[in-house]
């Protein structure tokens, strides 16, 4: 197969040897495969031989030597993420368009991204800056990195020419200056804010990714209390389907609920702080038993009753 110019990972015309292709049956069951010439795909429904599917145009549907019905498409991306090989878990489809969308990744864009996992936002990201643009990605384990590498191969039929992969912890790793965007999907992000701020450039944004309230208090706060950004953002998204048959128009019984929070800050220039919150605190959030950072301001210990004044 040839490559894309644009690096996109879409490809058009009759599907070729090589490619990767989904087979939907009636039942919306989904079955992923690469053709290869004079190969077959066997399902409880019979077979298909690839070469029935080699050289037509993607959108058509065709039946098994048993009678299934099955219709053929290539992926989408949102689909190829959510059933290619993994070793760590993926950020779904709809927090990653959130990632893009709200952390303003554009063309071009010098991004840092940590960890990698199985590469499914790394797919994303690269979509987003182009092939003039840099994904540097930090994964510190190896074999995490080895299933990224395949996954994103594959995607995109061969190395995008954007992306730069290294095994390594963030903060010792690090070498990219003047970085517009850094996406943190990994377990202490707080853990890399003071050299996140190092190589982020003026209004440059920063969005952590994690799965737990723990995780996000601690990443807001330790943002906060840095003083080089402004206040965090932090926010989930909930998707939910709707069944729709004539009158019967209601909520599906699936949706795809919690899967992680994301906070987004932006870089201030150097020597700078952003104003600060004119909101006080509700009573109690930094009381005796709180232990985390601190926003600037604030005594060592902020006790209950002193709000109640």
């Amino acid at each position: 197969m040839s490559s894309q110019p644009t690096w996109s990972g879409v490809r058009r015309g009759p599907l070729q040897p090589g490619e990767w292709i989904r087979l939907t049956d009636t039942k919306g069951r989904r079955h992923n495969i690469q053709l290869v010439e004079g190969k077959q795909f066997f399902t409880n429904r019979g077979s298909i031989d690839h070469d029935s599917l080699i050289g037509r145009p993607e959108g058509f549907s065709i039946t098994s030597s048993a009678g299934g019905e099955y219709l053929v498409f290539r992926p989408l991306l949102n689909e190829f993420v959510v059933s290619m090989p993994r070793q760590a878990a993926v950020v779904y489809p709809k927090d990653a368009a959130q990632i893009v969308a709200m952390a303003d990744v554009f063309p071009g864009a010098r991004v840092v991204e940590a960890g990698v996992g199985s590469g499914a936002l790394t797919c994303y990201l690269l979509r987003a800056v182009g092939p003039a643009g840099l994904v540097s990605s930090y994964e510190r384990r190896q074999e995490f990195a080895d299933q990224a590498v395949a996954n994103v191969d594959q995607y995109f039929d061969g190395r995008h020419p954007a992306w730069k992969l290294t095994v390594g912890d963030l903060v010792e790793s690090l070498d990219d200056e003047d970085v517009d965007r850094v996406i943190l999907d990994m377990l202490a992000p707080w853990e890399c804010v003071d050299r996140v701020a190092d190589v982020l450039t003026p209004g440059g944004l920063v969005c952590a990714y994690v799965a737990t309230t723990t995780q996000l208090g601690k990443t807001v706060e330790t943002l906060r209390a840095h003083g080089g950004f402004t206040e965090p953002q932090p926010w989930e998204s909930l998707v939910r389907d709707w069944h729709v048959e004539g009158l019967a128009v209601r909520p599906g019984h699936k949706m795809i609920g919690h899967t992680g929070f994301l906070v987004t800050a932006r870089r201030m220039a150097p020597g700078e702080t952003a104003p600060a919150k004119k909101r006080r605190p509700a009573p109690g959030a930094y009381g005796v038993d709180y232990s985390g950072p601190r926003p600037s301001g604030l005594p060592p210990q902020l006790a209950e009753e002193e709000f109640d004044a």
